[in-house]
C-alpha cells in the first residue's frame, strides 16, 4: 500500500508538476502527502569568497527562504482544494547536500515525486531525482517539466528484462497497476522469437493475479537502442506513466546511471515510476 507520500515542490515560479502531481495521486490513493520545498543556503562565488558582502549574503539568504515558503502557500493551497492530509515543510540546506538530504527524508515514506531536470538548465531536479533513487531505498516517480496534467490511469507500460530491479518495480508500482484500465508489459528484443514463445509471460500471469488487465508484447528495437524503442512505443501506445527499474551504481557520492535509465530521465514524455 501506498498511504506516505513525500514531493519536492519546486520553488520556481513557473509551476510545480511533482507537486500537483503528487497531490492527485494522494487524493487517488487517500494518502498523506509531505510536501518539502528547500531553502538554499547562499552561493558564495569562489572568486568573491571572503569579500561578499554580509548584507548580500543576508539578502540571498531572505530571496531563497521566500522562495520556499511560496511553493509551500502554493502547495498548501493545492492539497486544500483537493481535501488531502497534508504537511508542509522546508528544509534548509546547500545546493551540494539538497540530493542526499532530500533522498535520506524519502527513506520515511512509501513513495517520493520528483521533477524531471530541463534541458535548459535543471542541475537540481537532476541530482535530487537520481539522489532519491539510489539513495532512499523507495520508489520514485519522476514527473516529466512538461507535465500538465493530473494522474491518469488509462494505460501504463511495464518495461520488462526480467532482472531484478523490474522485478522491484513491478511489485512497487502494483498500488498504480492494479488501480490502471490497461497494462501492457514490453520486451524489447533485437530478433523475433520462436514460434509460441512468449517472453514475459511470467510477470504477465503474475500481474493478471491480480486482477489486471495485461497485454505482453516484444517488440523489435531495428536500429534503435533500447531508450528510444521504449519512448517511441510510449508514445505510440499512449501510455500514461512508465513502470521500469532503475539502473546504476554509486561510488564516492557520484551515480553513475545506467544507459537506458539515463535516457529516459532525460526524454521521458510521460511521468516515470522507478524502483533500484
Amino acid at each position: 500500500m501506498i498511504t506516505d507520500i513525500v514531493a519536492n515542490l519546486s520553488v520556481r515560479e513557473a509551476g510545480n508538476p511533482a507537486g500537483d502531481y503528487a497531490v492527485s495521486l494522494a487524493s487517488l490513493l487517500d494518502a498523506h502527502i509531505t510536501g518539502i520545498a528547500i531553502a538554499f543556503d547562499p552561493t558564495i562565488p569562489m572568486s568573491g569568497m571572503g569579500y561578499l558582502p554580509v548584507d548580500a549574503i543576508e539578502e540571498q539568504r531572505r530571496e531563497n527562504e521566500a522562495a520556499a515558503r511560496a511553493a509551500i502557500d502554493r502547495f498548501a493551497a493545492a492539497t486544500q482544494r483537493a481535501c488531502v492530509s497534508s504537511e508542509p515543510l522546508m528544509l534548509s540546506t546547500s545546493l551540494a547536500s539538497a540530493g542526499k538530504e532530500f533522498g535520506r527524508i524519502a527513506r520515511s515514506f512509501d513513495l517520493a515525486i520528483v521533477d524531471q531536470a530541463k534541458p535548459d538548465g535543471g542541475a537540481l531536479e537532476a541530482i535530487i531525482s537520481v539522489s532519491t533513487m539510489f539513495e532512499s531505498g523507495r520508489p520514485v516517480i519522476i514527473v516529466p517539466y512538461i507535465q500538465r496534467g493530473p494522474l491518469k490511469l488509462n494505460r501504463a507500460m511495464v518495461c520488462w528484462d526480467g532482472s531484478r530491479a523490474a522485478a522491484r518495480a513491478v511489485a512497487d508500482a502494483m498500488p498504480l497497476l492494479e488501480r490502471t484500465a490497461n497494462v501492457e508489459v514490453v520486451i524489447v528484443s533485437n530478433e523475433p522469437g520462436k514460434q509460441g514463445e512468449i517472453e514475459g509471460a511470467d510477470i504477465g500471469q503474475n500481474l493478471a493475479r491480480h486482477g489486471i488487465k495485461v497485454e505482453v508484447n516484444r517488440i523489435l528495437r531495428g536500429e534503435l537502442d533500447v531508450a528510444d524503442a521504449l519512448l517511441s512505443h510510449s508514445a505510440d501506445s499512449g501510455a500514461d506513466y512508465i513502470v521500469m527499474g532503475g539502473y546504476g551504481h554509486s561510488r564516492l557520492r557520484e551515480f553513475v546511471l545506467g544507459g537506458v535509465t539515463r535516457k529516459i530521465l532525460q526524454s521521458m514524455p510521460v511521468p516515470a515510476f522507478m524502483s533500484h
